[in-house]
């Protein structure tokens, strides 16, 4: 399990030396873990590609097969170490989570508490705050604002990006800028509207919905271009190089989790759960790395 754990962990973090480094091992026995791995398999795991590795087929093929043999083994190990719970949590995400990881670490939490049933709410930032404040939910994940509302901890950071159709997109000076956007109140939007104003860029709301599937799909369409994250976006969209899309660039946005305290246990392990997901680098920029100066670039998928 020590073994594929470093593998799956170094394929998601896109290097081993990242990996030695979550794992609290080093770079040298990390690498030794892969290549017995590779001499137990029987056959390569990982070919050249540029100045990094790629997986091979059977490589891909073991990835699948790791993938679940670890979730089935810390599953267990989260049955047999936790008290037996029961009884509801319920539980807020923000849109931008609700199809990437955290139903499968929710759908694992599930299995191995049977007897605990969740109720998982997915609404935009400011109706997750009313909904938890008003006692309606036992924890959630909320973007931080500036605004002196925001408490709770800072899971993780994310740069925000602008986002485009998959084949690019280029900003005509002096053109007002095709936003596609939530309506207010909105904090990628607002911060979108401010870096415009701030680099004297003229814009206009060319679609807005309360979903963002339907931002999605509107980018997708062609119909403007968008603020959000790197993470979870659809295959058909990507991070724009601000500099190359002629856009200003972006800060960087704060991920908190708030608990509404100890008198639920099970939200409390569920809490401490979605806590470690985090930490275990479950968030990763899928399509994209950081430049030192906090832009995206586009790089293939490598090892």
């Amino acid at each position: 399990m020590d073994v594929l754990r470093s593998f799956v962990t170094g394929v998601d973090l896109g290097g081993f030396a990242k990996a030695a480094t979550r794992l609290g091992r080093s770079p040298s026995a990390v690498s030794l873990q892969l290549r017995k791995l590779e001499d137990q398999v029987g056959r390569p795991l990982f070919r050249k590609q540029g100045r990094g590795l790629t997986l091979t087929e059977a490589g891909e093929t073991l990835l699948g097969y790791a993938r679940r043999l670890l979730d089935l083994n810390d599953t267990a190990l989260a049955a047999l170490r936790v008290p037996a719970l029961s009884g509801d949590v319920r539980v807020g995400l923000p849109q931008d989570f609700a199809e990437t990881h955290f139903p499968t670490v929710l759908a694992r939490f599930a299995r191995a508490h049977p007897g605990v049933r969740i109720e998982a709410r997915v609404e935009r930032n400011a109706e997750l705050r009313a909904a938890f404040e008003a006692g309606d939910l036992d924890l959630v994940l909320l973007w931080r604002e500036d605004n002196g509302l925001s408490r709770g901890e800072t899971v993780i950071d994310l740069p925000m990006v602008w986002v485009g159709p998959h084949d690019g997109y280029r900003h005509e000076p002096g053109q007002a800028l095709p936003l596609v956007a939530f309506d207010a109140p909105c904090l990628f939007r607002r911060a979108a509207l401010a870096a415009l104003d701030e680099g004297g860029i003229p814009w206009r709301t060319s679609f807005s919905s309360p979903s963002l599937t339907g931002l999605w799909a509107a980018v997708a369409a062609g119909l403007g271009v968008t603020v959000r994250t790197p993470h979870g976006l659809p295959p058909a969209l990507s991070p724009l190089d601000p500099t190359a899309a002629g856009l200003p660039k972006l800060p960087c946005l704060s991920l908190s989790l708030l608990s509404a305290g100890s008198s639920n246990p099970t939200a409390e392990h569920l809490t401490t759960v979605l806590r470690e997901s985090f930490a275990g680098g479950a968030i990763q920029l899928e399509r994209g790395d950081l430049t030192e100066d906090g832009s995206v670039i586009q790089r293939p998928p490598s090892l």
